[in-house]
């Protein structure tokens, strides 16, 4: 059992210690994480805001900047999978099981209860889908890139550890080899668990709704519990594998996958219209970006609520997932320049997810406002299969929809237990099956105890308090980027001119 790190011994302590909290005093638990939910939503929300946005105003600097042809490697190295490849590994692991959770419900709730004005109007239903965007657009992945840069960088170029710690080492010196370092990357771990966590979650609970539909099988935690524990012997089976095939195929299949429902959706949906509403929001998202980013609404507490409980949350969410997909993103970018990289991750995935809610939202919308159907008055987990239900072949696309999910949920976790692995074995690139294995049968315990514990909200909770620390952590990791840029730059011109 090599590389049983301290990081590793620590983080495993008081992940086991927080699994037989939820396992013996799950009330307790629950009580706990919403008082500590409501504190962080009203105090930080601000704090939150901001954060997100100056992530994406930094991604957008890099793109532009002098800095963009460094590569992520050294100056021979090639990447290593095709553009298709990789832009698949993004998205499975990045968004999967949350764009089928949310690609109907999300559009659908703020239509009918928006973040501001009259909700089931022609009006809120545009307001929705402008939200949404937000919420997947932009910011998330501005968030990925510039932490994935980072540490693409500094192990790549820079031959350091693939950790967080790792890449504060221009701004901390050695002591990242020290207490400081290993509080850093205990942090990242934590984030990256209870991040993780939620997505096992939605995924068991849409799984189970789809079998409800398919099968008749009651919606319960149960179920959910049965759903979890046979995902957990197949992605545990697929990390064993390693990167290059269980993730790699697994991916490809849920591109594959994610594409025929795509496309499925806007041939039997209202395609004419579908089209026309993504164009129209798309532009408004583009055109009210800044303010909607920002609204924190303080002179209404109605409204406050909803950006706390919605935007506020997601910014948490991708901060706290940001260890997970970045180190993942980076792990399968070396060989890409600053400049292309930063493109790929922050525009590409934005504008697929703006058009994947468009067609599900927007489908959502057309059979709640044009229609007459009552999507609106459907659970989160059960919105996307009533839509299927007033759509031809609805029973087909249910049968794809549970199969893909299923897959999102194995490469999920299997990137997550490879990541953790990673985060806790001095950056090792290929870390043992022992450390996979114990790290996924801890994530699949911390999400039981979680949905038993106070369910989506407990969830939640996790994510916004984990991603507060790791928003610091992230912001340090930009500063010690740009410092070794300059630096970087500087010794180029340092080396040409004595040429």
């Amino acid at each position: 059992m090599r590389n049983l790190t301290i990081t590793y011994k620590v983080s495993i302590l008081i992940a086991l210690i927080f699994v037989l909290w939820g396992a013996f005093f799950p009330n307790q638990l629950g009580e706990i994480m919403l008082l500590a939910q409501a504190f962080f939503l009203n105090s930080f929300g601000w704090f939150y805001n901001l954060a997100a946005t100056f992530f994406l105003i930094f991604a957008l600097f890099l793109i532009f900047s002098k800095y963009g042809k460094i590569k992520l490697g050294k100056d021979s190295d090639k990447p290593e999978f095709s553009r298709p490849t990789w832009f698949a590994m993004l998205f499975s692991a990045g968004m999967g099981i949350g764009l089928l959770f949310y690609g109907v419900s999300e559009p659908v709730s703020h239509y009918s209860v928006p973040p501001y004005g009259e909700g089931n109007t022609r009006e809120s239903a545009l307001l929705g889908l402008r939200y949404t965007y937000l919420h997947w657009g932009f910011h998330a992945w501005a968030i990925y890139a510039v932490i994935a840069l980072s540490l693409a960088y500094f192990k790549f170029r820079k031959d350091a550890p693939g950790l967080m710690s790792a890449t504060l080492h221009p701004v901390l010196g050695d002591r990242v080899k020290g207490p400081i370092g290993h509080t850093v990357d205990i942090i990242a771990v934590f984030a990256t668990l209870f991040g993780v966590c939620a997505s096992l979650g939605l995924g068991a609970q849409q799984i189970n709704a789809g079998l409800n539909y398919l099968l008749g099988i009651p919606i319960n935690f149960t179920v959910q519990l049965l759903i979890i524990s046979i995902i957990t012997v197949l992605f545990i089976t697929s990390a064993s594998t390693g990167i290059k095939k269980g993730i790699k195929y697994l991916s490809n299949t849920n591109m594959i996958l994610a594409t025929i429902l795509l496309i499925a959706m806007i041939v039997l949906g209202p395609t004419l219209f579908l089209l026309n509403l993504f164009t129209h929001t798309l532009g408004e998202y583009i055109q009210n970006l800044p303010q909607m980013g920002l609204r924190l609404s303080p002179f209404n507490e109605e409204r406050a609520a909803w950006t706390q409980g919605w935007t506020i949350f997601y910014w948490a969410w991708w901060i706290s997932w940001s260890p997970f997909v970045g180190m993942f993103i980076a792990r399968v970018s070396k060989g890409r320049t600053v400049r292309e990289f930063v493109i790929a991750v922050l525009v590409v995935p934005t504008l697929v997810c703006v058009f994947w809610f468009a067609v599900f939202g927007g489908t959502g919308i057309y059979l709640d406002l044009i229609q007459g159907v009552d999507v609106a008055g459907q659970s989160l987990e059960t919105g996307l299969f009533f839509v299927f239900e007033h759509l031809p072949f609805g029973g087909l696309l249910t049968v794809v929809t549970v199969l893909l999910i299923s897959t999102f949920f194995i490469t999920s976790a299997d990137s997550a237990t490879f990541v953790l692995g990673m985060q806790t074995t001095n950056g090792d690139l290929n870390p043992s099956n022992f450390v996979k294995i114990s790290w996924g049968l801890i994530l699949t315990s911390s999400a039981i105890v979680l949905m038993a514990s106070g369910g989506l909200n407990a969830l939640q909770t996790a994510i916004i308090v984990s991603a507060f620390p790791l928003s610091f952590i992230l912001l340090v990791m930009s500063y010690s980027t740009l410092k070794a840029f300059k630096e970087e730059i500087k010794s180029s011109q340092k080396s040409k001119k004595i040429l």
